[in-house]
């Protein structure tokens, strides 16, 4: 994976989880989801979780620091 995609990584998951939640609420057939803990905690896992590597991946990475000339 490139380091773009891997700073994207923690938004993808965010906006999964956030996708599940609008999905469920916004369709009538899903709506039962709703009531299924697993679900609405599986999601909001997936926010969480993507909201932590989104910290942790956008932190200063080794690979983006520029090499100290030594004089």
């Amino acid at each position: 994976m490139k380091n773009s995609q891997k700073k994207n990584l923690g938004i993808g998951l965010v906006v999964l989880g956030a996708v599940l939640l609008i999905l469920a609420t916004v369709i009538p057939p899903l709506g039962n989801l709703l009531d299924i803990n697993i679900y609405t905690a599986g999601s909001a896992f997936l926010v969480i979780v993507g909201l932590i590597v989104h910290i942790w991946m956008n932190k200063k990475l080794p690979l983006d620091e520029e090499p100290e000339d030594e004089d």
